[in-house]
């Protein structure tokens, strides 16, 4: 065996030397630790709170002990601590309380720092809860925003889920949806991770009541971090937010089951004796049939959708944990449709009118759509400095899209007068005909992707990096056409032939194989200038077009020493970079364009983030400004959720704005969220079209040739403004109301096919206020219950009663564009859903 031992120890020719060395080295050894500790004594900073229990009541008599000490703090009625803790070193606080899990979170402060935080203890036995050491904190991120996902369960919201909390902070013009749009980005510049893996959303939905369940079930949800814009290199190739959610690692049994009138939901979680076999699993049923009896459209709907979700984790020893997640979801939407009734009013000097359409059908609608992803990760602790995470997995999209509906459209003034025969009538016709939309899709998608993380921690740097390999194999088959008869002509009109319009046909099968690869570096610098730097750079290869992408990403914090408020200011800049895939590259015809380029932008952040007590209540205030330049833009147009790319890289486009945002207890124990937003977003089209100078018979005599110019884009909306709010009865906290208000102003809707007025109509503004008033049947003191009673193993019950569109405002979600008997275009809206009233009872148990 190989000796670590120096070889002269054991020569007693230099035993008086060696003695005297112990002697000297065991006087000051004593003197030089307690100097040590006293110049280390001086740098100290703290840390302050408040700690709340599942049901988000503070926690009294909570033990808040830096790790590794014997005494600590203990928080009072309130729940709020501030304790001093050491600075410029990593250090841990452990937070205990009989009957709730022990949470261990991980710090690493300048000298004089303090940091606020919220935590939010479980209930169950009595065993440290497993933590990553990481130098990100909120504070300093730009662009992250946290959200509790205890909230998902609460807001009062026809979709619900963490999605509704998203729209809270960057606005919403669409209930029926879980898609959003962020910084004047569109639904597929979004990013979406569970527990590291990717996870995608449909391709084909054109309506959002073709919608089913969202991926992230928040019942299994432990962490939510939300990106709106500025994220970092280690995140993917996306244009404008990164979502990162993190499911939870059980340590003992227990679930929650929840029951209304559009959805049904069920959760277990659990743990072997000896911790090392976690399981979190879910099933969730949704129908949307309440919703859509109200639409303008009636008819027979039958929309289904279910999904199931596994999370298993083993502890193979010390170092290494195996993780396997699973989801299964099927969504299902039937339409039988009968008639539809839409009314516009038109006020002007000039002519004023309460115009109509009456529209009835005949055929059906049948759509189906499956996804199934399947991940497994190894991760290895090696030293406690460096982690290493495997991963394997794929995922599957199967989709059918089937219609094939007749209408027959009557269009003229309505009669508005109730005490005329023909009230609800059109009395005046001003056009009639016959349409077809027709439309036999599918699409296929697998996507396998292995991916390799690592984790370095080196004094005061915290290194990341990944390497991932993915290949994508597309088959898609799409036939969409249109018949339009006007007046006894079918458009666009060919003499002896009937002409169909808005055709798409297409066959195509693509296999690409993309490479992506991210480093960067977490630097807290030494001295106390407060500062902080994380920088990196990713890369993006695929096969398809043989594009090679770099994009550098860099982002500051600085909390000033000197100052006595808890104040942080952050910037980030960086290259985001967005390769097409499916939906980019589908042109309007139907043809793949499979040398289509990435969209390029460059993006620049800063702004502040300060925390503050008004009163003994503790609030947290954001502020930030942006500025996206792009390059190479894929312009689309926007009905409902459906996007319709142009297929091309022909446009530019910029989006700037402001955002503020108050968190805190606008009630005292009760979290509520306010969110501002102004933004202006344009693009410009590499195109040009022609202007016609006519005769007195409307026949061309001239032309002459325009470029196109500067015009909003879809996502164009400046002002916005989002409210969760959270109250209680002053005489008993069991009784509690929510309430969710959404603003946003006017955006542009385009007419198909035309670049001349592009995007020239707009859609009112949407407002909606949403209520739930929620009630608690059953407490959470288990030893006031009898042995035999069937709640006896019960958390707590709540029953609560929601209000949808409290108002009952007519929102607007899109145009029908329809055509009279003079060929003058008319625009009538779509409208969304009316108020509505929905139940449901929750419980945990």
């Amino acid at each position: 065996m190989r000796s670590f031992l120096p070889s002269n120890l054991f020569n007693f020719g230099h035993l008086k030397r060696f003695s005297l060395r112990i002697v000297l080295a065991a006087l000051l050894l004593p003197s030089l630790l307690l100097f040590q500790s006293a110049l280390a004594q001086k740098k100290t900073a703290f840390v302050s709170g408040k700690i709340f229990d599942d049901n988000e009541q503070a926690l009294a008599g909570v033990s808040v002990v830096i790790l590794g000490k014997q005494s600590g703090f203990i928080t009072g009625d309130s729940g709020t601590f501030r304790i001093r803790v050491p600075a410029e070193k990593a250090f841990a606080l452990v937070f205990s309380f009989t009957g709730f899990r022990t949470e261990q979170r991980n710090f690493l402060l300048n000298e004089k720092e303090e940091e606020h935080i919220v935590v939010r203890l479980e209930r169950g036995a009595r065993q440290l809860q497993e933590v990553v050491v990481s130098d990100q904190r909120e504070s300093r991120e730009a662009g992250l925003v946290k959200i509790n996902p205890k909230n998902a369960i609460n807001i009062p919201a026809p979709i619900g889920g963490i999605e509704s909390l998203i729209k809270i902070l960057v606005g919403s013009n669409n209930e029926l949806t879980s898609q959003y749009s962020v910084r004047g980005g569109n639904y597929d510049e979004n990013l979406i991770y569970v527990n590291d893996f990717e996870v995608f959303r449909p391709y084909l939905v054109n309506n959002a009541q073709q919608e089913g369940l969202s991926f992230i079930n928040p019942e299994m949800t432990k962490s939510v971090s939300f990106y709106t814009g500025g994220f970092q290199a280690k995140y993917g190739d996306k244009m404008s937010s990164a979502l990162d959610i993190q499911y939870k690692k059980p340590r003992s049994f227990g679930g929650s089951a929840y029951l209304g009138l559009l959805e049904q939901g069920l959760h277990l979680e659990g743990a072997s004796a000896n911790n090392k076999f976690t399981y979190l699993v879910g099933a969730r049923n949704r129908t949307n049939k309440t919703l859509f009896s109200s639409q303008d459209t009636k008819g027979n709907y039958a929309p289904s959708s279910a999904d199931f979700q596994a999370l298993f984790t083993y502890q193979l020893n010390n170092r290494n944990l195996l993780e396997l997640m699973g989801a299964i979801s099927q969504t299902k939407f039937h339409l039988i449709p009968q008639s539809s009734q839409l009314t516009s009013s038109v006020f002007s000097p000039y002519y004023t009118a309460n115009l109509g359409l009456d529209t009835y059908f005949s055929g059906q609608e049948i759509d189906k759509y499956q996804t199934n992803m399947l991940g497994l990760s190894l991760t290895q602790q090696v030293t406690k400095d460096l982690k290493l995470k495997w991963m394997a997995s794929r995922f599957e999209d199967r989709e059918n899209q089937s219609y094939d509906i007749t209408g027959t459209y009557l269009f003229g003034d309505r009669d508005f007068d109730k005490s005329s025969p023909t009230f609800g009538l059109i009395t005046n016709p001003l056009g009639a005909g016959t349409y077809q939309n027709y439309a036999r899709d599918r699409l296929d998608i697998t996507v396998w992707n292995a991916t390799h993380k690592g984790y370095l921690s080196l004094r005061r740097h915290f290194v990341q990096w990944g390497l991932s390999v993915e290949q994508q194999v597309v088959h898609d088959q799409l036939n969409e056409w249109q018949y339009q008869d006007s007046a006894g002509y079918s458009l666009p009109y060919n003499a002896g032939v009937p002409g169909l319009s808005n055709v798409a046909k297409s066959k195509d099968d693509l296999s690409i194989t993309r490479l992506t690869g991210f480093i960067q570096d977490n630097l807290l610098f030494k001295d106390s200038s407060g500062f902080t730097v994380q920088g990196g750079l990713r890369y993006n290869y695929n096969t398809l077009n043989k594009e090679l992408l770099l994009s550098p990403r860099i982002g500051v914090s600085w909390k000033p020493r000197q100052s006595s408020k808890d104040i942080v200011y952050r910037a980030a800049l960086g290259i985001y970079d967005q390769p097409p895939f499916f939906r980019e590259m589908l042109r309007p015809d139907g043809v793949l364009n499979k040398d289509l380029k990435a969209q390029r932008s460059w993006q620049v952040v800063a702004g502040i983030d300060h925390n503050f007590k008004m009163g003994d209540r503790p609030f947290r205030f954001t502020s930030e400004a942006y500025y996206k330049q792009m390059s190479r833009v894929d312009p689309y147009d926007i009905n409902n959720v459906h996007i319709q790319y142009f297929g091309l890289n022909d446009a530019k486009a910029y989006a700037t704005g402001l955002e503020f945002r108050l968190f805190g207890e606008l009630v005292k124990d009760a979290e509520s969220w306010i969110s501002l937003g102004f933004m202006k977003s344009m693009e410009k089209i590499d195109t040009s079209f022609y202007t016609y100078t006519l005769d007195s018979l409307h026949n061309p005599i001239d032309s002459a040739k325009t470029r196109a110019g500067w015009v909003r884009r879809p996502t164009d909306r400046l002002f916005t403004l989002g409210v969760f709010l959270q109250d209680y009865l002053a005489t008993n906290k069991n009784l509690k109301v929510y309430l969710n208000f959404l603003y946003g102003s006017n955006l542009p809707f385009n007419i198909p096919g035309n670049l001349r007025y592009r995007n020239a109509l707009t859609i009112d503004p949407y407002i909606r206020i949403d209520v739930g008033f929620s009630a608690l049947l059953l407490d959470s003191e288990k030893g006031n219950r009898r042995s035999h009673s069937p709640f006896r193993n019960f958390e707590n019950i709540w029953a609560t009663l929601e209000v949808f569109n409290l108002i009952d405002r007519d929102n607007t979600i899109s145009y029908t564009l329809i055509k009279d008997f003079s060929n003058t275009t008319y625009a009538l809206p779509n409208r969304l859903t009316p108020r509505l009233l929905n139940l449901k009872l929750v419980a945990r148990f």
